[in-house]
């Protein structure tokens, strides 16, 4: 089996190791996670983060731990550890509920290769993301990003961040506007780190800031990743998506979420079905070793929040980009109906 690598991830076809992205922007240091039980860790801790690269890390972990030959009840321990690690991003369950499929269906030979698909496919699926993101552009433009959603949250070029880097390379952006992205700072630590290898123009700013730069016309687009689509249109994304919704539909300024056909859940009504993840209090008050707060305030930490489709201007996805109108017409539905009708 040939060896695969991304930004954050490096599997040999034995053992896997992940990029820790709680030690970015300053220190690169590499951590096996072949053991479940670890890459569960790392994906609670944030190690191993967006909804694109948690299926597929938890997939090869998976197929790593497989090779041990471990009993029927570990396994399926290991399984369920794996797949109810964050409960808010559907990709880790249909990576596992693949994968489990295939275990059941014809044994250890078909989790690596099933393993070894979802891999091959998130990047194939990040470039068709791009390619029909590219189309919302005429003029170059200035764009507006929250969290992280590139090369460090997928095995490919990214969700929203994809798009923003071949739009960069097609020279239909001139810059790019990085929310810092509170409370764990993903698009301070994480997306500048990723534009800055780039070589990709951009600025840094906190989240309350970005409402001035939407009223001052400084920026043209938003475009944001997703951690789960609803059926109508509603999704899930990175706390303080919501609020950046709300001030550029105030503002006139387009606003797209960006995500893969695995992060569509039509299980899911709507935004009111997801279930939100909420993280320790020690995220709010303070980071890392320092503490800013005082340590007996109550803290309110989601780390998601659901933006509902009547503040998408378009969503892009793999198979194309869905107004706002088509999403409300259930688009997704028909699409889903279609695909199975093909194939």
């Amino acid at each position: 089996m040939k060896p695969l690598e991304s930004l954050a991830l490096r599997w040999d076809g034995e053992r896997l190791w992940a990029l820790d992205q709680t030690r970015l922007p300053d220190t690169e240091i590499w951590v096996e996670g072949s053991d479940p039980g670890v890459m569960a860790g790392l994906i609670l801790r944030l190690a191993v983060r967006g909804a694109p690269l948690i299926g597929v890390a938890a997939a090869l972990s998976f197929s790593a731990f497989l090779k041990t030959q471990p009993t029927a009840v570990a396994l399926r321990e290991a399984w369920e550890t794996l797949r109810g690690a964050r409960p808010t991003a559907v990709n880790l369950a249909w990576a596992m509920d693949r994968l489990w499929a295939a275990w059941q269906r014809d044994g250890q030979e078909a989790v690596t290769r099933e393993a070894v698909a979802i891999f091959e496919e998130d990047v194939a699926l990040c470039e068709a993301m791009a390619r029909h993101g590219l189309t919302l552009f005429g003029a170059a433009e200035a764009v507006l990003t929250h969290c992280n959603s590139g090369g460090l949250a997928t095995v490919g070029v990214g969700t929203a961040l994809g798009v923003i880097h071949r739009a960069w390379e097609a020279g239909k952006i001139t810059h790019v506007f990085v929310d810092e992205t509170r409370p764990l700072l993903q698009g301070a630590r994480l997306t500048a780190w990723e534009l800055g290898r780039r070589g990709i123009a951009h600025t840094l700013l906190t989240d309350s800031m970005a409402a001035i730069l939407l009223r001052e016309g400084r920026v043209q687009r938003v475009l944001v990743g997703s951690d789960r689509v609803a059926a109508n249109g509603d999704f899930a994304n990175k706390v303080g998506t919501y609020g950046l919704a709300v001030q550029a539909q105030y503002h006139g300024v387009p606003f797209h979420p960006v995500a893969p056909w695995s992060t569509v859940d039509l299980a899911c009504a709507s935004g009111r079905e997801i279930p939100i993840e909420h993280r320790p209090p020690e995220e709010v008050r303070g980071f890392a070793e320092r503490r800013w707060a005082p340590a007996g305030s109550e803290v309110f930490n989601p780390s998601f929040d659901v933006t509902p489709v009547a503040l998408v201007t378009s969503l892009v996805l793999d198979r194309g980009v869905f107004t706002r109108e088509q999403l409300t017409a259930g688009a997704l539905s028909q699409v889903a109906v279609r695909r199975r009708v093909i194939e």
